[in-house]
């Protein structure tokens, strides 16, 4: 149970000598939305949650703040697509292309399988029983069953524990391949991103194996 309160607030602009002439043109202050939210009912052990977030958007009423204290609950998970997307994942800022619109192409597509990585790190626990066909082609599920069984070891949690053709099946494959044991912990998004290069990898070899 959250506690909100919400009011306007105006924000003066900075004042620094050294920059005057540039903050001389903003505006001396600046109309935002403060929402104040807090937790009545933590966990016992756990300190409340108390968050004081600053909007340009109108809030006028409790709907108002309750979308927007939604929004700010999703940055972690923009956090994980950036971090994915950066030196952890794909080092999309690594890459040095001098025309703009291969770039914009080329991140784009960074963008969408990072976007992969996420839903498949969402579903690691297969709480939404997600099919594999939200995220991959049907035809892949032959060859993760196959790499899944590789991979299974003699106790139960080093089984894969999801339907085969679910999602969730899929992220433990790639869990497993990029380097989780099974026992400790949850499998994040850059040891899930590992597991996927390596498939691909491993895809690839098995589309050639005929030719």
């Amino acid at each position: 149970t959250l506690s909100l309160r919400f009011t306007t607030v105006e924000i003066a602009r900075p004042a620094d000598r050294k920059r005057h002439a540039e903050l001389a043109a903003l505006p001396h202050t600046v109309s935002l939305s403060l929402i104040d939210a807090r937790e009545l009912d933590p966990p016992e052990g756990l300190p409340a949650a108390h968050w004081r977030l600053l909007t340009s958007h109108a809030v006028t009423t409790c709907a108002d703040a309750a979308r927007m204290i939604g929004f700010y609950r999703q940055r972690w998970t923009i956090e994980q697509v950036f971090r994915t997307l950066k030196s952890k994942g794909f080092d999309i800022e690594a890459v040095r292309v001098a025309e703009s619109d291969p770039f914009e192409k080329l991140i784009a597509a960074a963008l969408v399988a990072a976007i992969t990585v996420m839903q498949l790190t969402r579903e690691r626990d297969g709480v939404a029983k997600r099919p594999l066909e939200d995220a991959f082609d049907p035809d892949d599920q032959p060859l993760l069953e196959k790499v899944s069984a590789s991979l299974e070891g003699k106790t139960q949690k080093q089984k894969n524990p999801h339907p085969k053709g679910s999602l969730a099946f899929a992220t433990w494959v790639f869990a497993r391949l990029g380097g989780w044991n099974g026992y400790y912990g949850k499998p994040g998004p850059i040891v899930i991103y590992n597991g996927l290069i390596r498939y691909q990898s491993i895809r690839v070899g098995f589309a050639l194996r005929d030719v």
